[in-house]
């Protein structure tokens, strides 16, 4: 099925991600673990632009930028230079934003993501290197504010600015873009996304391929999707009622999911770019072999292997391979027990007990989902009985094998089962007749009371089956 598009709506995102991982700043010796210390306190005359200070490259920066730009498909440009962004903002001491303008230090890249109807490819116009300005915080909400605040902490951090083109067409693609992104970067380790300021978001967004407004500022990738959707409603309703969109930029006000106007845009001119003379031009080609060679296996890659090396499905294994540490935690698993079996257990089930209490994998162990599989295929429980056991650890903690003893999870025998069977059918014969003459829901609910009789520790399939084999006697 194609994809129609039938507002017209056209996404391209602006996504800062700061380099966490790093230990200094980008043009300083101020450390990077700042999150939890005391406002204004990670800073120094560089990174708060004092007059006469310096400025000196992080070198590890530029060997993290190249690695992105590779890994996103990039081409690295031969020489770089950073540029002086020139306009005033509080939380800019400098006046100014050291960034890279004419020469970015990647370009022409691609993702792939699950578009609306199949593969899509989304282009990446360039990732260039800049610092981080400061931090506000408003006392209030940013149109009603009493006043605000400033911290520098944040000031000087190193950003990669990851612009793609507007191929998004929708805000479910532009959160798997972004989900995409944030698995490649994982999987780099050259940041730490669920620090604060991680990753931040600005919206490019049109419909009927009219003006573009840009939303500013956003802090989550669920934010995103809701500043996107509220957004393109806004400008449909707006050009309904006979308005024009106008070139501007917007605020994402969360807490309320609206957008509200800020100015309007800049354009380039208005930002007076002009070469950055404390800092000199910057030859990174010749650093491309050393740094592929430091890349690791990416996720598409990953997934492909997978679906070769354990010939588990397409569905498992993209699953599988959207967070490093599942696909590792897999791997382990899938060493111990059978591969194709480990999937379903890790992929459909173990992450859907944890998507449910929005817990990490890191909430389960590699031994004990191994040790309810080997339970499960030696016939010494029921599936429903493992999920069982994965819900009790994940709530109240424990061991798999002291559950199964402390709640009586082990099967019971055949003969149970085949007693339990037979008094089911004795008790029920509506439901028998009613199975008789056709109607299949009737057996669902003599399954059902058999599994009532042995509390649950018969396998629902066996049971059906017996169920099955003495209706037809």
């Amino acid at each position: 099925m194609v994809y129609e598009n039938p507002d017209g709506v056209r996404i391209g995102l602006e996504v800062h991600v700061q380099l966490n991982k790093l230990n200094t700043k980008l043009f300083c010796g101020c450390s990077t673990n700042y999150h939890n210390s005391e406002p204004n306190t990670h800073v120094c005359p560089v990174c708060l632009g004092l007059p006469g200070s310096l400025p000196v490259i992080n070198e590890r920066a530029v060997e993290f930028a190249i690695k992105i730009g590779l890994a996103l498909n990039c081409s690295i440009v031969e020489q770089t230079q950073f540029h002086r962004k020139n306009y005033y903002y509080p939380d800019l001491p400098k006046g100014f934003q050291t960034t890279q303008y004419d020469y970015p230090i990647a370009g022409q890249g691609k993702i792939v993501i699950e578009g609306e109807d199949g593969e899509r490819v989304i282009r990446i116009t360039r990732a260039h290197m800049e610092e981080d300005p400061g931090r506000l915080q408003h006392m209030g909400s940013i149109d009603r504010s009493k006043g605000t605040l400033i911290n520098y902490n944040r000031s000087g951090m190193t950003l990669i600015e990851i612009v793609s083109e507007p191929d998004m067409r929708s805000p479910k693609e532009a959160r798997r873009y972004l989900d995409k992104l944030r698995s490649i970067l994982d999987y780099l380790d050259v940041f730490d996304g669920d620090l604060e300021g991680a990753m931040r978001v600005d919206a490019n967004v049109s419909v009927f391929n009219g003006e573009r407004v840009e939303v500013k500022n956003i802090s989550s990738f669920k934010g995103a999707e809701r500043a996107l959707l509220y957004e393109i409603m806004r400008q449909k309703n707006h050009i309904r009622r006979g308005g024009t969109i106008t070139l501007e930029t917007r605020h994402f006000d969360e807490a309320r999911g609206v957008t509200l106007s800020m100015r309007t845009k800049e354009e380039e001119h208005d930002y007076r770019y002009f070469p950055e003379p404390d800092l000199v031009p910057l030859r990174v080609a010749g650093r491309v072999p050393e740094v592929l060679k430091t890349l690791p296996e990416l996720p598409d890659a990953k997934k492909e292997r997978f679906m070769k090396e354990y010939g588990i499905a397409d569905m498992h294994a993209r699953a599988l391979t959207t967070e490093i540490k599942v696909a590792n935690f897999y791997e382990e698993v899938a060493a111990k027990v059978d591969p194709r079996a480990a999937a379903v257990w890790v992929a459909d089930i173990l992450k859907g007990e944890l998507n449910y209490r929005d817990l990490a994998i890191d909430a389960f162990t590699v031994d004990d989902i191994v040790d309810i599989m080997e339970l499960v295929t030696g016939n010494r429980i029921t599936e429903q009985s493992g999920v069982e056991i994965i819900r009790t650890v994940l709530d109240h903690g424990g061991k798999p094998r002291d559950i199964v003893n402390e709640k009586g999870l082990l099967k019971v025998e055949d003969d149970i089962v085949a007693k339990a069977v037979e008094e089911a059918i004795a008790e029920n014969p509506e439901a028998v007749a009613d199975y008789l003459a056709g109607k299949e829901k009737s057996l669902n609910f003599i399954v059902g009371k058999v599994m009532q009789k042995t509390k649950g520790r018969a396998d629902a399939r066996e049971a059906r089956e017996k169920v099955l084999a003495k209706l037809k006697e």
